[in-house]
């Protein structure tokens, strides 16, 4: 089975779309692995907390101080600087965190600990529409 999930973005930061998921693989059913790849660049996919909404705008903030806009001086090494000053401290910051992510299912529901999610990191300051290709095997 495959499908794919549209995650809408407004800007930098992380966004559950767990229970998309969730609704997709019990209308599936059965037991396998999941796999996700996001399609950009740009963007990364997490499976993180999701109890305390502080753990995101930490994660953001380290990120955001790891690798600043190319407009920070810094960052003036970089030369892919002509699409904005978030977009090539985007691809880094997608070339450090997964772009796929494997999830193994078990009677139509994704094998997740108690306070895990499964995250979108946007690291563009546009909104944008990602998509996330799945495949249930």
């Amino acid at each position: 089975m495959q499908t794919e999930f549209i995650v809408q973005t407004r800007g930098s930061r992380l966004y559950e779309f767990t229970a998309e998921i969730r609704a997709w693989l019990n209308s599936v059913g059965g037991d396998g692995l999941l796999t996700l790849f996001v399609r950009h660049t740009s963007c990364s996919l997490l499976i993180q907390e999701n109890a305390d909404p502080e753990v995101q705008t930490d994660l953001q903030t380290f990120f955001e101080r790891l690798v600043p806009p190319s407009d920070h001086p810094s960052m003036s090494y970089l030369r892919h600087t002509y699409e904005g000053p978030d977009d090539m401290p985007a691809h880094i910051k997608a070339a450090m965190m997964p772009v796929s992510l494997s999830i193994p299912v078990v009677k139509g529901q994704p094998v997740l600990g108690t306070w895990q999610g499964i995250y979108l990191f946007e690291h563009r300051s546009a909104p944008h529409a990602r998509k996330v290709a799945a495949h249930f095997a």
